[in-house]
């Protein structure tokens, strides 16, 4: 199993809006980035365990835990020219981008990235560091034990 931070802008999906989802499950769409397509498409697996990230808003944090329960799959959105994600060089035959679909395993309190930032354990989080933008980030396992340990 492998540990993963995944940012989601609460204005799009918020942990709420997850928790009232059916099956409190959503696909990670709308991923643009090759390197977060990558995770996605190549290293994740079902039952992968993720920080769920509330970013570009007033309190960006960790806001939940989640599991991956669907492996990558095309992201239907890259199809769609009426989308905010449309890609005119994918095609169904020759999809360029992928998402998986993640379950939510509970509601947390907010670790805001301040308090993150404030741990010495952690200050070698991926993204942590200094212009990381990456949407989806690989999580040492002894980075996401720390982290579920002050969730308690």
């Amino acid at each position: 199993m492998r540990y993963w931070l995944m940012k989601s802008e609460p204005s799009d999906v918020s942990i709420d809006d997850l928790a009232s989802m059916p099956d409190q499950t959503v696909a990670w769409y709308g991923i643009r980035n090759y390197q977060a397509r990558n995770f996605m498409r190549d290293q994740m697996r079902v039952g992968d365990q993720v920080f769920f990230y509330h970013s570009s808003c007033e309190q960006p944090g960790i806001v939940g835990i989640a599991e991956v329960s669907k492996l990558a799959y095309p992201d239907a959105t890259q199809f769609d020219p009426g989308s905010k994600y449309f890609d005119p060089k994918a095609t169904p035959e020759n999809p360029r981008w992928f998402n998986v679909d993640v379950r939510l395993v509970k509601k947390t309190r907010l670790v805001g990235i301040k308090e993150l930032r404030g741990h010495p354990e952690l200050a070698s989080m991926r993204t942590l560091q200094t212009g990381n933008r990456l949407s989806i980030t690989p999580v040492d396992p002894a980075e996401w034990n720390f982290v579920v340990g002050i969730l308690k």
